[in-house]
């Protein structure tokens, strides 16, 4: 379904359109595609080619997005559509996130308006919606018009994302986005732009934005071996985290060889451990190992008396115990950080 993609505006002095959804920030003649290849300019105005148009449907549980201090052990309806803004060599969604760039802005997808997706959140009974597995700004109006209708419901609204948004977006979707899981790839320019096609401080600019909104916001990193997984790096990324706040949930993902990237080889355990390590060190409250099995690193400690009150287990943190009484550490009753 074509649907005007409101969030642009017309330059006047040229007639061409901005996109205002993402820090691509694309300025689009009649006929020209965004560079996530769903949002093209059609009679003078932005258009959205992937709404109503769900390419990837299902029911996580909440910490495989990963979240792990936002309503724990529940389940979230998970959706995207296809196309995406950035171009990650390492995607493991490229089969939809690339599809429209690689496939002359081709799409695909079943028919899904907003009221469908809510009501089917509302029939499996889930708690949210989490707009996932491509990038939610690209499909940006589709997933605010389903985000409004599913808080009328008592539903809450997640964004797994690269970080993107523009300052616009957030604010529009505004109290309607609940939850953000926002990949920081690396803290080089060079890694985002040869690997990803993109830049590195908008990102932290969203982080630290959303963060200031009232958004609960937990970060990932996918630890790529020889690109990204220099001590020096892995100290930035947890240092700026830091920055923000301490509370803030630092996720660390061992790579899989995937997409462009099957020459790679997988994240060794012990660089893992070793970005755990710097991540406490800098002294987030918050760290976890996840792709692999770690049980001891994928749960939930107390930041005051350090015993373990959240168990966890297998490759996405599924909760085996939850120790919290009240969202507080039964031992020494100090406040867990999140939505819990």
């Amino acid at each position: 379904m074509k649907y005007k993609a409101w969030l642009s505006k017309k330059i006047e002095k040229t007639g061409k359109i901005l996109c205002e959804a993402c820090h691509q920030a694309c300025v689009l003649s009649e006929g020209e595609y965004g560079t996530c290849g769903v949002r093209f300019v059609e009679n003078g105005e932005l258009i959205l080619s992937v709404y109503g148009k769900v390419a990837a449907l299902h029911i996580d549980p909440i910490e495989k997005k990963p979240l792990f201090h936002f309503l724990p052990n529940s389940k979230s309806l998970s959706l995207g559509t296809v196309g995406c803004n950035f171009s990650c060599k390492f995607c493991q969604n490229a089969s939809i996130s690339q599809y429209p760039k690689e496939r002359n802005h081709n799409i695909f997808g079943d028919d899904l308006m907003p009221n469908d997706i809510v009501n089917l959140a509302l029939e499996y009974k889930t708690k949210s919606i989490s707009y996932t597995y491509n990038e939610p700004a690209v499909f940006f109006e589709y997933a605010y018009d389903t985000a409004k209708l599913a808080h009328e419901k008592g539903l809450k609204n997640i964004f797994v994302t690269s970080g993107y948004e523009t300052h616009k977006a957030i604010d529009t979707m505004g109290s309607y986005l609940d939850a953000m899981n926002i990949d920081i790839k690396a803290f080089s320019d060079d890694f985002y732009k040869n690997i990803s096609g993109a830049k590195l401080k908008p990102v932290l600019d969203t982080v630290e934005y959303s963060y200031k909104k009232g958004i609960w916001v937990e970060i990932t990193t996918l630890i790529i071996p020889t690109l990204n997984d220099s001590s020096e790096e892995l100290e930035k990324i947890a240092n700026f985290i830091a920055s923000i706040s301490l509370d803030m949930p630092w996720h660390i993902s061992a790579f899989h060889p995937q997409y462009k990237m099957l020459d790679i080889p997988r994240t060794p355990h012990s660089t893992l451990i070793k970005a755990y390590e710097i991540g406490k060190k800098a002294g987030l409250n918050y760290v976890y190992i996840g792709n692999v099995l770690d049980e001891d690193r994928s749960s939930t400690y107390c930041p005051n008396c350090k015993k373990k009150i959240i168990d966890r287990s297998g490759y996405i943190g599924e909760i085996v115990q939850n120790h919290l009484i009240e969202s507080k550490c039964p031992y020494c009753q100090t406040k867990i950080a999140g939505v819990l």
